[in-house]
This record gives structure tokens, sequence and C-alpha cells, in this order.
């Protein structure tokens, strides 16, 4: 929804099952008409919809203009997607094949070509937008440091194909997209650091050659890289990151770095208690799922240590003090029996933005309901609304 002046509030659809285009658009047209008349029934919805591959390429075959109209019908429109699933996201294990086909292949950067396409189609006229996509690729991939370089460099010519796309298309028709990178643990990029030396390193040398053929200088080519490539920034992600929201906003803004896109989400925060660590361990033990990673974090001598999922902590059962795990729980509490949230991450994200403008899209990102401990769950359109009024209520 237009929020206010400011800002565009919505939820990610990756929560609705979504194979192919048909599964796609029966879970929209069953959960959203419901979702807006508990959010925002007087005024027209924003969405943030997740397209596979296989429901895009079908939506192109004459599925377009048919969708556009019954968003108008239902007084909806779309601002922006999540195009890091590629393909399907429900129902088997996903896993580290979240990230197939990574940002070194023509695969994803066709079916990201197509989803601008169609965003473009989508979105109201003159209305800035933009997709979320993977970190490049995925570490525990790559043995050798050359290998990851060689990948980052792959990456990085393919995501500058994008950005001249964008330039171009800005050119001609005056509409601003941006593809927003979204960090993640394991990830190429899980940190602010790792963003950064993406960008010198990688991105802006590979764009200053790209843009030489509109003859600009190094200056004009970085600067239009960063206004076409974005960072997504998920709250979870950076939480599990060890990283304070202020700190991260404040060093991608002296570089001059954009935030396309803030993902509110919250990861399961376990604090450590000796008398009660049994407890502790069979009650994280019941959100070890078989579908999605869930890395898990320490921090440890000021550095963060990464487990690649939850199994290898639950085996371990070695004392701590603190644990996050990438598990997206519901962002509207804060405690789960003995366990926790970082939903104070989201708060500080929330006060920073009191004062600063971060981002004009804000995505709410909970799409592990249907994996969520039995006594968790609700019905979806009332808990993504519940997520909604709460975000609402909170956003000044």
């Amino acid at each position: 929804m237009r929020f206010n002046e400011k800002y565009h509030l919505t939820y990610c659809t990756n929560i609705h099952a979504g194979g192919n285009w048909e599964e796609t658009f029966d879970s929209l047209k069953q959960h959203l008409p419901q979702i807006k008349k508990a959010v925002c029934p007087d005024q027209p919805f924003g969405l943030g919809l997740r397209l596979g591959n296989r429901a895009s390429l079908e939506l192109g075959q004459g599925h377009l203009q048919d969708f556009k109209e019954w968003l108008n019908n239902e007084d909806c429109y779309i601002f922006t997607m999540n195009g890091f699933p590629y393909g399907n996201f429900h129902g088997e294990p996903v896993k580290d094949k979240v990230h197939v086909p990574d940002w070194t292949t023509q695969e994803r950067l066709d079916y990201t070509l197509r989803l601008f396409k169609q965003l473009d189609v989508l979105a109201p006229e003159g209305m800035e937008c933009g997709i979320s996509t993977s970190p490049v690729s995925y570490k525990n991939w790559f043995d050798s440091e050359e290998d990851k370089r060689k990948a980052l460099t792959s990456g990085a010519k393919n995501m500058v194909r994008i950005a001249v796309e964008l330039y171009q298309k800005e050119k001609a028709s005056g509409r601003y997209m941006h593809l927003d990178v979204e960090p993640e643990p394991d990830g190429f990029l899980e940190n602010t650091p790792e963003v950064l030396d993406f960008y010198s390193k990688y991105l802006v040398p590979e764009a200053i050659e790209a843009f030489t053929e509109f003859q600009m200088t190094k200056e004009q080519a970085s600067e239009l890289l960063k206004r076409y490539i974005t960072v997504c920034y998920d709250v979870c992600h950076f939480a599990l990151a060890y990283e304070a929201p202020n700190l991260t906003f404040e060093k991608l803004k002296e570089a001059k770095i954009k935030i396309g896109k803030i993902q509110v989400s919250a990861a399961l925060k376990i604090m450590y208690d000796h008398e009660k660590a049994d407890e502790i361990w069979n009650t994280l033990a019941q959100f070890n799922e078989p579908v999605y990673l869930h890395q898990v974090t320490e921090l440890v001598n000021g550095k963060v240590k990464t487990y690649n999922d939850l199994p290898m902590i639950l085996e371990r059962k070695a004392p701590f003090t603190e644990l996050r795990s990438h598990f997206h729980v519901p962002i509207f509490l804060k405690d789960y029996g003995l366990l926790h949230s970082t939903q104070d991450q989201i708060e500080g994200v929330l006060a920073y933005l009191e004062n600063h403008l971060v981002s004009h899209h804000i995505e709410v990102e909970t799409y592990t309901w249907d994996v969520l401990p039995n006594d968790l769950k609700l019905p979806i359109t009332e808990s993504i609304a519940r997520e909604l009024n709460w975000m609402k209520s909170r956003l000044r």
C-alpha cells in the first residue's frame, strides 16, 4: 500500500504456492482480496510479487494484460518483485537450490531481464520499482578463493548487463527500475564489508568498462551503476551478521550505495541458560524442518561463525552465549517460549527511519508459515494481515 508520501508497504507473495502461473494466480485470487480488506480496504494495495521462472514464462504467454486488468479491478498494484528463488519454493526441499541458477549463468540473467520487462508492464506508469535477487552465488559450492573470484567476476558482468538495460530503459521511457541484491548467510555477500568489497572490486570496474560506449567518465559510470544495482536490506539476514542497522545504513550511504528495498523479517534468537539447556535444545529442534536452509550464526571473539544449517548446531549441543538462526519467524512476536526473535533489530530499523529516508520500498517477508511449529501456525491471510498492521502501527 502507499503508506504515506514516503513509503510503499507490502508483503512478499513467496509465502504462497506458485510453481506455475495458474497456481500463482490462484493463490493470489484466494488470499489477496482478504488481506487487502483487513489492511487497507479504502486505498490501493501494493504487492511484492514473487514469480518463479516457470510462472514468469507462462505469464508472458498471453496472460500479462489479463493479470494487470485483474490487479486494477482489485485496486492493487505491483511495485516490487522477488526474483531470488528461480525454481519451486514450496512443498519440497529447497535448501541451497534457492541459489540455482546463480549469477554466473545465462539462465539467471535471462530470467531477471524477463522479470523487469513484466514489471514494467504491471507497475503503474511512472512508478519507481525494483526486483530483489540472489547475492551472486552460494559460498559452500566453491573450494578455492580463485574459483570464488572467478564467480564474483562473472556475476558482476551479468549484473552490469542488467544495469545497462535499466539505464537504457530509463533514458527511453523515464521508468526508473533497480536490481536489489540481497545479502544472506553463506551467500557470496552476507554482510556490509562483503557488499562494499563487491562494489569496489567487481561491480564498479565492470561498469566503467561497460558504460564506455556511452562516452561517460569513470565517476559517471560508477554513479549509474549504483543507481541501478542497489541492496535489498533483509533485516533478518543482517541480524545474523550481528550488524546494527544504523551502522550498516551509514556505511552504505558513505559509499553512495543505495538500498532499493527493505525486507522486514525476524530471525530466531536463542539465549543459553544452563539450567534449562535440555528444554531449550528440545524447543529449538521443533524448528528443524527439511525445506529451507536455516543457517545459525554465533559471535565468537568479535567474529561471526556460521553453521550452514540448523542440524549442525543441534548435533553439537555445545554451550553458547547467543545463537541466531536463519528462520523467518513472525515479526509481531518477540518471544517463542524459551526462544526469542530479533524483533529488536526491526525496531532499530524503524527508529532509524524516523529521521532518514533509506528506501521507498518496504516488504514484509515471512515465508515460513507452512513449516513453523504447529502452535505458531495461524490462518495465512490472518497472519499476513497481522504482520502488515503491526508494521503500520510502528512506521511513522
